[in-house]
């Protein structure tokens, strides 16, 4: 059988410490490349580059700075760096958790979902701003060895893994002890919460210019939420899908049917892709 591959990506940077969690989660699980953005990228969401070059370099040997955005990493991976297709694609460990509606925004879900749309099972990592991204490790290396151990349809996880109160940045040693004893609870989606802010403030010309975003609010949820599992300090693994088409459509349908009683208005065709008895993104 042959050796595993797997590509580790960030939106943090190639440099990153959580990158290195990452590396030494994976050790010894098969070959590793790494293609990350040479500097912060958070917040790019599934953003690619289309109308611009890219440049890259090898900092050391399997270990490629990009410089676009995890998307542009993970294409710029599968499509030139890596000789074979990767058995499993890894992103992060991101400084700050991606809970909830946060994975519409990150960079770090967007490199993971890339991989998932090229056939590669994926997963994007996070910690609590501000603490040790080797909490991590730990949960990371489990997750990734039953991936690996997987032959079925890929699969996208969002992982996010507390840490112990008053252990942020603790020894080594005390981390994986600690995080060793972590349950971990498969959830769904919660709500993230923010203080929602847009700050004026003026440069030393006196210009002004505008910060968007505040910081996140309370943790909280419903049992089951992403949010409740980290504040009760369990590791979150939520299953994602991409397929964004809302599963009930009986306000889409009443829309459309208003429209269409409309003097001049729609018509309608049926049936509706709902009725059809097919297999979700099945080719016709």
């Amino acid at each position: 059988m042959p050796t595993p591959l797997i590509l580790v990506t960030n939106d943090d940077g190639v440099a990153a410490p959580g990158l290195r969690a990452i590396l030494d989660a994976v050790h010894g699980l098969g070959d590793v490349l790494v293609s990350a953005p040479d500097g912060e990228r958070s917040g790019s969401s599934h953003a690619m580059t289309f109308h611009s070059m890219l440049r890259a370099h090898e900092v050391e040997p399997g270990r490629w700075a990009v410089s676009g955005t995890p998307v542009d990493c993970v294409y710029f991976g599968l499509m030139h760096i890596s000789e074979r297709p990767p058995d499993l694609v890894v992103s992060g460990v991101n400084s700050g958790y991606n809970l909830g509606t946060d994975v519409f925004y990150s960079g770090t879900v967007g490199g993971a979902a890339e991989a998932f749309l090229r056939g590669a099972s994926a997963m994007a990592v996070s910690v609590e701003r501000g603490v040790d991204a080797r909490w991590a490790r730990r949960c990371v290396r489990s997750l990734a060895q039953a991936l690996l151990a997987r032959h079925d349809t890929p699969l996208l996880l969002n992982v996010n893994v507390p840490h112990v109160p008053g252990l942020e940045n603790a020894p080594a040693e005390r981390i994986d002890t600690e995080s060793s004893r972590q349950s971990v609870m498969l959830t769904r989606l919660g709500r993230r919460s923010y203080r929602d802010a847009v700050d004026r403030r003026t440069d030393p010309l006196g210009r002004p210019y505008y910060w968007i975003g505040g910081p996140p609010g309370e943790l909280r949820g419903r049992l089951g939420d992403d949010t409740w599992a980290v504040a009760e300090g369990l590791c979150s693994v939520t299953p994602l899908r991409l397929d964004l088409t809302d599963p009930d459509p009986r306000a889409a349908q009443a829309l459309l049917d208003r429209a269409a009683d409309q003097s001049g208005g729609l018509r309608i065709v049926s049936p509706s892709a709902y009725d059809v008895d097919a297999t979700p993104n099945s080719e016709p």
